[in-house]
């Protein structure tokens, strides 16, 4: 697997370069930590990890990227967030799109009230735009599409020839379209979200992901003709 690494000062100990600093993210994820601690590890961790998406994935002319994991608590929901987030800090227009349906987290994380329409009510409704369930945030160029309310089987949801047509269309809209996914561990979700976008990066962390797991994984979404740009290394 090809590795995206994110080198960072070492101001505590013997810190490996190449690994994504997080706080431990059990419970409620922190979020958006280039914006509320700009100064720190974790936001500079997150600076790297842009400017190699920027290099090796905008550049390139791809417009799309799910981010994966094998198992949950890894902290997919986190880099999402704080990609997206300094992504949009440089003039990059960004869409980030809750597509797990399961345990839905990036409404939450921009204060967006559980009424808000989102992903599933798109899906589900034929008469729910695409205006509707995009959300403006706090800064100029990153929008957000939440979970929504999830009634139907996610499974069928995101199997659904609207999922394609709904990425396709903010494919056209926005520079990049960052896709947050169930751990594929407990269901398939993340693979179709990952199949419709073209690319994932997936995500591990420290003293709780397995190897294999990852590798598995890799191997899956390659077999689906995914391509995956790299692995960020979380909690150290």
């Amino acid at each position: 697997m090809d590795a995206i690494t994110t080198p960072q000062p070492q101001p505590e100990g013997d810190r490996p370069s190449g690994a994504l600093v997080t706080p431990d993210t059990s419970g409620i994820p922190e979020y958006q930590l280039v914006l509320s601690d700009p100064t720190g590890i974790e936001a500079e961790a997150i600076r790297a990890l842009r400017t190699r998406i920027v290099s090796q994935h905008l550049r390139e002319g791809r417009r799309a990227l799910a981010i994966c994991a094998a198992s949950a608590g890894t902290g997919c929901s986190f880099v999402a967030v704080n990609l997206a987030t300094a992504l949009a800090q440089i003039g990059i227009r960004t869409a980030l799109v809750d597509a797990n349906l399961r345990e839905p987290a990036i409404g939450e994380a921009f204060g967006l009230t559980a009424d808000k329409p989102g992903l599933a009510d798109y899906l589900i409704s034929g008469e729910v735009s695409l205006d509707a369930i995009l959300h403006r945030t706090g800064m100029e160029n990153l929008s957000v599409v939440p979970a929504g309310h999830v009634e139907h089987s996610p499974q069928e949801l995101l199997s659904s020839e609207q999922f394609r047509e709904l990425a396709t269309q903010l494919l056209r809209e926005f520079d990049i379209t960052i896709f947050d996914t169930t751990a594929s561990n407990s269901c398939a979700d993340g693979q179709r979200v990952a199949n419709v976008a073209g690319y994932a990066l997936i995500v591990a962390r420290r003293d709780a992901s397995y190897m294999r797991d990852v590798t598995t994984l890799t191997r899956t979404l390659r077999s689906d003709r995914t391509n995956v740009v790299g692995c960020v290394l979380n909690g150290y």
